[in-house]
């Protein structure tokens, strides 16, 4: 798997739809978890392609490697509503205790 990979999007929406809820990962962990190294951008544009895909992707369970969430302000708050209702502690555009529900798909998936 890599990043020129023509399913790589599906690839990422797949990684993302295992996040469980309470958890948060990073575009940074899917993309080494795919072999795509630092395509933790392509990532994040592969999460803005979001619209219409089935089934739905957790988005707002994927966040900067500080545990910030990215995007627009609208977005943001959106993104936060969706994460406090699963427990998750967002102040500002950063989740509380990043370590503690950090989830690394290298760790938690057998692919």
């Amino acid at each position: 798997m890599c990043a020129a990979d023509a399913n790589f999007n599906n690839h990422v929406f797949e990684v993302a739809r295992q996040v469980p809820p309470g958890r948060v990962t990073s575009y940074g962990a899917i993309a080494r978890f795919l072999g795509a190294g630092n395509w933790s951008r392509k990532v994040g544009k592969a999460m803005g392609l979001l619209d219409g895909v089935t089934p739905p992707v957790p988005f707002q369970r994927v966040v900067n490697s500080q545990g910030r969430l990215t995007g627009d302000t609208g977005g943001i708050e959106h993104r936060k509503a969706l994460l406090a209702a699963e427990g998750v502690m967002v102040t500002g555009d950063k989740v509380q205790n990043f370590k503690t529900v950090y989830w690394d798909p290298a760790n938690e998936l057998d692919y």
